[in-house]
């Protein structure tokens, strides 16, 4: 009898990898899904192992549990096909560059490790009695190199600079200086706190230039979910040519259109969120609204913007970022749409997994293609 129940609870977990997790936990439970399919399949078959050694295997036990199997692998394929094209489509948007990764998906590198880069910590601006940080992790390449300014996320009151840092480091190997930041929280910080944050940011990078080796021209900001809407809004409103690019995981491009569809109140109160950074309801602050929605800032002399979204992410719709690319293509800015079917948010919380490998392909490819370093 366990061992049935054990086939049924992994055959319905097996169905994240499908399908949109409908509540907060479960939505934890789908990352792990997504990106270490490995272990589960592992699981699945044990049990398998364990119902045939029973008399009574029941013939539709055996086949829940293949399509368990089936299921959980399914990202391990999708990924196959998503990567086997993404290099050319890359290069359709961007131009011909070298990423310096073999490939965009080896499921092999799911079981490879990631190599620590140690970070300074240094104090940027001053914020009332505390000291704002952001942690520089230093080019692992000699030289003036260009500088990753990457935003958390955390809805935009939680969270720091020590968030999902695996990427920092790696990108670090590559030759990228990257300075993660903290920024201003809602709610004793409101929209556009968290942009003149960047500014400072930016300002202190670039009085910093000859100690720390970068390379001032060359500047890309990446953010993740609420940093994401930081950093586009910051790229498209700073107006600072030292911005080459910038990168948005999963992030709200337009916080009209995102309050008027609030996201599954199970796993967030979107609007509640929102309303924290934004000073109240749309329809008693709607120019606030707008003027922290980054769609609406778009122009002809935007920075290349690479977009990464997963159909299934429960927190913010892909919908944003579908609406941002096609803005981006009125305005004939370069630009790249990365979808991920399966991923949710937060996907690249693992960098070997399938989402973050395709992920960490497409962000070394954008890199090369608007510094253009070696």
């Amino acid at each position: 009898m366990i061992n049935i129940v054990s086939t049924v609870i992994l055959f319905l977990v097996s169905l994240l990898a499908v399908l949109p997790a409908p509540a907060f936990y479960l939505w934890l439970l789908a990352i792990a899904v997504d990106e270490y399919p490995w272990i589960f399949v592992l699981l699945t078959l044990a049990i398998i192992v364990v119902n045939l050694k029973s008399k009574t295997f029941p013939l539709a036990t055996a086949a829940i549990s293949l399509i368990s199997v089936l299921l959980f692998l399914s990202t391990n394929v999708r990924a196959y096909f998503i990567g086997r094209d993404l290099e050319s489509e890359l290069t359709a948007a961007f131009g011909a560059f070298d990423p310096d990764i073999d490939s965009p998906y080896a499921p092999t590198r799911q079981l490879a490790g990631n190599i620590r880069v140690p970070y300074n910590p240094m104090g940027y601006k001053k914020n009332g009695a505390k000291t704002l940080i952001l942690n520089f992790y230093p080019a692992q390449k000699k030289g003036d190199r260009p500088c990753v300014v990457v935003i958390h996320g955390g809805s935009w009151k939680s969270g720091d600079n020590q968030q999902l840092p695996e990427l920092n480091e790696y990108l670090a190997l590559k030759g990228y200086h990257v300075a993660a930041i903290n920024y201003r929280l809602a709610p004793d910080f409101q929209s556009p706190a968290p942009v003149e944050d960047v500014a400072d940011a930016l300002f202190f990078l670039k009085n910093k230039a000859t100690e720390l080796n970068i390379d001032t021209t060359n500047f890309i900001i990446l953010g993740r979910s609420a940093g994401a809407q930081i950093a586009l809004l910051s790229a498209y409103t700073l107006h600072d040519p030292a911005i080459k690019g910038v990168i948005d995981f999963y992030g709200p491009a337009d916080m009209v259109w995102g309050y008027s569809l609030p996201s599954n109140p199970l796993i967030m109160d979107s609007r509640k969120v929102m309303e924290d950074y934004l000073g109240g309801t749309y329809q008693a602050h709607p120019e606030n609204y707008k003027r922290s929605s980054p769609l609406l800032f778009v122009s002809d002399h935007s920075p290349p913007t690479l977009l990464i979204h997963g159909k299934n992410d429960v927190l913010v719709a892909y919908e944003h970022s579908q609406r941002l690319n096609i803005k981006l293509e009125e305005h004939k800015i370069k630009h790249y749409l990365l979808t991920i079917p399966w991923a949710t948010h937060a996907f690249d919380y693992n960098l070997n997994g399938p989402g973050g490998q395709l992920s960490t392909y497409a962000v070394m490819y954008f890199l090369k293609s608007v510094t253009q370093h070696s």
